[in-house]
């Protein structure tokens, strides 16, 4: 008797570790990807994208600042249309691959719900060099780094604000590029 009352409490025990265990992990990385071809060759688009000392074709970009051109450790301070800033640096430039591969050093929550945010931006040829793809993705986790965020700094709050943001800047850069604003 007394041992299956002992397999039984730790039969429970286990269950309540289990248990506990799966609710209690942190935030899991979140990525996103967004593409869009651009009627340009990739050299023209490539030229636009490895400016990293511009961001004006990201449509909520109002001023963009920064120091050491375009190598990798370069930084630049986004100024938003609504006042805010979001500090970037280049981590990896690769024109041989037409890859650019940057982080955000920092930005308020309430601005862009990520935490530990990078991202690449890729140029690819289509149509035989006539034109380009354009893939910008990137890897982030929510805004609140504890169990429970709330709902304006969860997984999908993260995840809409990036996926908006590619979906507008993609669009900004088709724009630019195109002659259409």
């Amino acid at each position: 008797m007394e041992f299956k009352l002992l397999t039984a409490a730790v039969a429970a025990a286990t269950l309540a570790v289990t248990v506990v265990g799966a609710q209690a992990h942190g935030p899991t990385r979140q990525k996103v990807s967004e593409k869009i071809e651009i009627n340009a060759p990739p050299e023209k688009v490539w030229a636009v994208v490895s400016n990293f000392q511009d961001g004006g074709w990201i449509p909520v970009v109002a001023k963009t600042e920064g120091t050491g051109g375009n190598a990798a450790g370069a930084k630049r301070t986004l100024t938003l249309k609504n006042g805010a800033t979001v500090e970037e640096e280049v981590a990896k430039l690769e024109p041989e691959k037409m890859t650019l591969m940057y982080r955000i050093d920092k930005v308020d929550v309430a601005v862009l719900p990520v935490t530990n945010y990078s991202s690449w931006l890729v140029v690819t040829p289509t149509e035989g060099g006539a034109k380009s793809q354009v893939e910008w993705r990137g890897a982030f986790y929510r805004g609140y780094p504890n169990n429970d965020p709330p709902p304006e700094l969860d997984d999908q709050a993260a995840i809409n604000a990036v996926t908006g943001l590619y979906k507008a800047g993609l669009d900004g850069l088709k724009k630019k590029i195109e002659g259409g604003s």
